[in-house]
């Protein structure tokens, strides 16, 4: 069958791509299994680069914790915590990697431009060329009490600091041009006259007035990532973003609807419909049949939904201290007390926390869960579960209907937890011409198959396909 629109249209020839999301604060990451190792022991962050660079994968993702969570007050010690400065980890692995890109969430929030840029650009000359920022804001006091000005930006007024912030990064890294360093011992000066160029920068947000230190690496800017599913953070992907990391990678038919999406936003922004890499995050949980891998991964959600943490997330939820309760009893019978929620645990905020408790009591007694197996089974549903044959089969599918580009994987163990995806997974999605049988390219640009940065084109760039 022909088919005629362009959102539509198989990609036979498409690439998976594959980064790595070391999570750190969190209880997705299985601290208290036998096989768990070091959540800050640099040899950790190293074996799982130097495991993902084995796998080809495009890039080592790192979260940020600005703030350890809390519950009423008290620190979540039941959680994986000591997460390093990311750009410092992310230096030291420079060292130990040759070739996968090296991705920092860094705040656009509770940062200053002229100081981050300088840092980014730092790794990114560093590392070759391998550098990439996952642009994040911060929505609650909660973390903002951590800064001198505290508080918190209203929704909109995040997505407009932030888009000021990467004016003023870009500008940053384009203030040296290409040959500003001369090539030769015999040039009368180490730079070449007016190469570099002062920033001046007056906005609502940022004043700015200097001449940075550092030129550009060979792939001109550090990639940008962004991770906002709002409407708003979607529009902001779609004109500023290289790479966006979603939720919707694991039913079919909303990763492509997500993909879309994102598509007509990037026409509507002036840039190609193919712009954009959408890296949605995944667990994969592999096993040699599948009913091997339904039984891991109910291992897996035991492990990660302990008792206390199931009794924490309800506690969310009902606005009530569950501590002391039998998590594998009936849920509570209170109402829940509706309050603000602060983003405490790391928690969403619930809208109408009366009508999930409604649903979650309809459906345990439906199906006789108790609390703990009423939070695994409602909570939310992430990631792929299946033998490496049958899921690089859905997977070949995901990535040439268009529905994603790649995957960043979030292991639910540490420091081994992608040995099984790289050892039996690649090598099914390789023999299916899905995934590359070595790197082309040596810069995190080159990987993901980008085009230059937005503000190294021309008008004619923006609109036209390659």
């Amino acid at each position: 069958m022909t088919r005629t629109d362009p959102l539509d249209v198989p990609r036979p020839d498409a690439r998976l791509h594959l980064g790595v999301f070391f999570q750190g604060v969190n209880h997705w990451t299985i601290w208290s299994a036998p096989g768990s190792g070091s959540q800050i022991d640099p040899a950790s962050f190293l074996k799982v680069a130097r495991t993902a660079e084995r796998g080809l994968f495009d890039a080592f993702f790192l979260g940020e914790g600005l703030r350890l969570r809390e519950a009423d007050g008290r620190i979540h010690d039941l959680d994986v915590a000591g997460r390093p400065d990311a750009l410092t980890q992310l230096a030291a692995l420079a060292a130990g990697t040759r070739r996968i890109g090296l991705v920092s969430t860094s705040n656009s929030t509770f940062n200053e431009p002229a100081d981050l840029a300088r840092r980014l650009s730092g790794l990114d000359l560093l590392s070759e060329g391998r550098a990439g920022w996952n642009v994040v804001t911060t929505d609650n006091a909660w973390t903002g009490a951590n800064f001198r000005r505290g508080g918190y930006l209203d929704h909109a007024d995040r997505y407009r600091r932030a888009e000021e912030f990467l004016t003023v990064a870009r500008a940053l890294w384009d203030s040296w041009s290409d040959d500003a360093v001369s090539g030769s011992t015999g040039a009368p000066s180490w730079s070449a006259p007016s190469a570099v160029r002062h920033v001046r920068h007056q906005g609502p947000q940022f004043d700015v007035d200097l001449a940075p230190t550092l030129p550009r690496s060979a792939q001109g800017h550090p990639v940008i990532f962004q991770a906002g599913d709002s409407g708003e953070g979607r529009a902001f992907a779609a004109r500023n973003a290289d790479v966006i990391f979603s939720a919707h990678g694991t039913d079919f038919d909303d990763a492509l609807a997500f993909a879309q999406d994102i598509r007509r936003r990037l026409l509507t922004a002036g840039r190609p419909e193919d712009d954009l890499r959408i890296l949605p995050g995944t667990e994969i949980i592999l096993g040699a049949t599948e009913e091997e891998a339904l039984e891991k991964k109910r291992w897996v959600r035991l492990q990660q939904v302990t008792p206390a943490t199931a009794l924490g997330i309800a506690g969310l939820l009902w606005g009530l201290d569950l501590t002391g309760r039998d998590a594998d009893g009936p849920l509570p019978t209170e109402d829940p007390v509706v309050s603000e929620n602060d983003g405490s645990f790391g928690a969403r905020r619930i809208a109408d926390p009366r009508a999930v408790v409604a649903d979650w009591r309809a459906q345990a007694e439906a199906h006789g869960w108790s609390l703990r197996e009423t939070v695994i089974a409602l909570g939310p549903q992430r990631g792929h579960v299946g033998t490496p044959a049958g899921l690089a089969d859905t997977f070949a599918r995901f990535v040439r209907e268009g529905a994603i580009d790649g995957f960043n994987v979030t292991p639910y163990l540490i420091p081994d937890g992608l040995d099984d995806i790289v050892d039996l997974l690649v090598p099914e999605l390789q023999e299916r011409g899905v995934y590359r049988t070595e790197y082309t390219g040596t810069t995190l640009r080159e990987h993901l198959g980008l085009r230059a940065p937005l503000t190294h084109r021309t008008a004619t760039d923006h609109r036209q396909a390659s």
